[in-house]
């Protein structure tokens, strides 16, 4: 994924500056014609005229890392002396960075498990779950496949259940109305928060899968696996989706209540069950006391949706953005 993809244009990053500056209501400075300036979001998260520096290490779930990596890139035209690398170790490998205080934030497909905050404990790390987006679980097929236009849960089951190992191998084993073409899967490793999530919802079970599919933590590898193969059928983020809709299909799901595409609509509104879900970072308290990282968060916060529409995330709705600014300002006061 090409930074470009991930940058804003330069009017939508000045506009984001004079917003914020607002929003953190920093006052305008006099210009000798009588207009005004707005104070940079630098100064205004920062202290006036402050430059930051240092590194800020993100790691965890590919499906949320290009949200992240779009802020830290619209961040670094603020705070350019402030490094953000973004990892994508995937969920629950992030979470054993994290937890072994490798890295100040992780991203997460999922929430935290008991083992993972247990770990935490171990080594004295403290954090905040903090939702910044929301996403579509999408299920995906090549275009040229015609004929799984909707799919039930039931049928995603039968495909993807430990049952179905070595036993359901075409699409017409999956129903008698598809043809006998190869079923070939494609889908997130075993450390993913969009593996774990999946396999809960559709299989009933956190982490009870088939083996014989081909996994990956890059998603991009599963894109091309799908797109190449015309019995193939995989998942990920909806993101992703989006940036390949040219070489893929989105299938439509019927949880019961008739088929639903993916969209930010049906997403937040409720009606794209059960595959709709919260995105999550979490900021260790000890990283949230330096001030780069302080200013990072807030600068995630207040341009939160702006960033997920650029980098073609669900973005939240009032009631999570106003949660969001007040969890990150109890974890800034904290302690």
């Amino acid at each position: 994924m090409t930074s470009g993809q991930r940058r804003l244009s330069a009017v939508a990053t000045a506009a984001l500056v004079v917003s914020l500056a607002a929003a953190c209501g920093g006052d305008a400075k006099p210009n000798s014609d009588g207009s005004t300036t707005a104070p940079s979001a630098s100064s205004a998260e920062a202290g006036a005229g402050a430059a930051l520096s240092g590194e800020i290490k993100i790691d965890g779930s590919s499906t949320v890392a290009p949200l992240s990596q779009a802020a830290s890139e619209l961040f670094g035209e603020e705070q350019p002396q402030v490094k953000v690398p973004v990892g994508t170790s995937g969920t629950g490998g992030g979470f054993e960075k994290f937890c072994a205080g490798e890295t100040d934030i992780s991203n997460a497909s999922r929430a935290i498990k008991d083992e993972e905050k247990a770990a935490c404990d171990t080594k004295g790390v403290k954090f905040t779950e903090l939702t910044v987006a929301v996403d579509a679980l999408t299920v995906v097929v090549p275009k040229e496949n015609d004929w799984a236009t909707c799919l039930t849960t039931d049928q995603l089951k039968k495909m993807w259940e430990p049952a179905a190992e070595g036993k359901v191998k075409t699409w017409k084993d999956v129903d008698a109305k598809f043809p006998a073409e190869e079923l070939k899967l494609y889908g997130p490793g075993t450390d993913s928060g969009t593996f774990d999530y999946f396999t809960d919802e559709i299989n009933g079970e956190e982490g009870a899968s088939r083996k014989d599919y081909s996994p990956s933590e890059n998603d991009n590898d599963i894109v091309t696996g799908v797109a190449g193969a015309k019995g193939g059928l995989g998942y990920f983020g909806f993101t992703y989706f989006e940036e390949n809709a040219d070489k893929l299909k989105a299938v439509e799901i019927d949880s019961g209540s008739g088929c639903v595409a993916p969209s930010v609509e049906s997403a937040q509104g409720g009606q794209y069950t059960p595959l709709a879900r919260p995105l999550f970072i979490y900021p260790s308290a000890a990283a949230a006391k330096r001030p780069e990282v302080a200013a990072f968060l807030d600068y995630y916060a207040s341009n939160i949706n702006v960033i997920a529409k650029d980098a073609k995330y669900i973005p939240l709705n009032p009631e999570q953005e106003a949660k969001l600014k007040a969890d990150i300002t109890a974890l800034k006061s904290a302690g």
